[in-house]
């Protein structure tokens, strides 16, 4: 493949994409990328695109605000109309967001070779939207890049091995760009010397299971509240979840800050004690950093972090979440494991996209 179209649409496939964009622009590939505009995002000025050296979207589909039917199907009918114009030799998805399974779809319809970065990862939860883009998309695949041994193993055991693709294990990109970005951030980044906080524990909570549900939202908040009295925890928290607490009287006593960009939250995740999350991407950013994690699902796609205890599954249970932190705060792990392809998943991809 020597044309690519590449699909993205929330800052965090921006920073995937970021990583095999480098590559590519080296190696002699025509790359255009088309932001589906998923979810919108004020920090993603020019100036983030030349931060981030990333190239610029060649197509905004400004799509967004909408429910799930709407927002895949206008995406598809947008993306389509590109692919005909663009007539790439692939098309390249990261992950498991609308904007994945829209590209996938179209790509597919149109006998256009399909490549899914993040392929093979299932967290056996079919309410989750995310679960069912990710399936989806693996199916309809050509080649499918698995950030780990468990997500290789899950494609095996759905017969992919019976299907006309191919299933490479490259390991996961998030490693490359922390890596990557973590000195970019310290001398672009002034966080910590707003937050003057010498030690606290970094959360994050948005996913709609726990914000949309009162009863959840509520056993967070007074987990964080608990844990916030022992040490400062610092919450970059969403306007909309912000709304929401304020709708049903919630009142958080740990600090809310305004939502970061990537480097802002890079160094946050650096210096922190400890981080608790909701996010996936965050799971693993942790163990990047070295940080124990506790998280506020009852399941994870990342099982090798649980595993070889570097995170705590707790739900919205206030009680599990105290109880998490009070194992994890002052545990000592060796994070040199190799889980992850130590800064080398863009590498052997963009050479598997290329001969493909």
């Amino acid at each position: 493949m020597k044309r690519i179209i590449t699909i993205v649409g929330a800052r965090p496939q921006f920073v995937k994409a970021a990583t095999l964009s480098r590559l590519f622009g080296l190696m002699g590939v025509d790359e255009k990328i088309i932001h589906t505009g998923q979810h919108f995002d004020a920090n993603m000025s020019e100036v983030f695109f030349e931060e981030m050296e990333i190239p610029k979207p060649a197509y905004n589909l400004d799509i967004h605000g909408v429910g799930h039917g709407a927002m895949t199907g206008r995406m598809l009918e947008e993306i389509e109309e590109i692919l005909l114009k663009e007539k790439p030799e692939g098309v390249l998805v990261y992950g498991d967001t609308n904007s994945t399974i829209a590209g996938a779809l179209a790509a597919a319809k149109l006998h256009i070779p399909l490549v899914h970065v993040e392929a093979g990862l299932r967290s056996f939860n079919m309410a989750m939207p995310e679960e069912i883009n990710r399936i989806l998309t693996d199916r309809i695949s050509n080649l499918l890049l698995c950030p780990t041994d468990t997500a290789v193993n899950n494609l095996k055991r759905e017969g992919f091995e019976n299907y006309s693709c191919k299933i490479v294990k490259n390991g996961d990109v998030m490693q490359d760009a922390a890596l990557y970005y973590v000195q970019k951030a310290e001398q672009k980044s002034v966080i910590l010397s707003k937050l003057n906080s010498p030690e606290f524990v970094l959360a994050t909570f948005h996913r709609q299971e726990n914000t949309d549900s009162p009863q959840n939202l509520k056993g967070i908040i007074d987990g964080l509240n608990a844990i916030n009295k022992q040490i400062t925890v610092i919450v970059p928290l969403h306007p909309r979840t912000r709304n929401i607490l304020n709708a049903q009287k919630i009142v958080p006593e740990f600090t809310i800050i305004e939502p970061v960009g990537y480097f802002d939250m890079i160094l946050l995740l650096k210096n922190c004690k400890m981080v608790i999350t909701d996010s996936g991407g965050v799971q693993k950013e942790a163990f990047f950093f070295g940080k124990q994690c506790i998280t506020l699902r009852n399941e994870t796609e990342w099982v090798e972090l649980v595993d070889n205890s570097y995170n705590v599954l707790t739900g919205s249970d206030s009680r599990k979440i105290s109880e998490a932190f009070n194992w994890s705060v002052n545990k000592k792990s060796d994070f040199s494991l190799n889980l992850y392809g130590n800064g080398q998943a863009a590498k052997i991809a963009a050479s598997e996209i290329i001969a493909y």
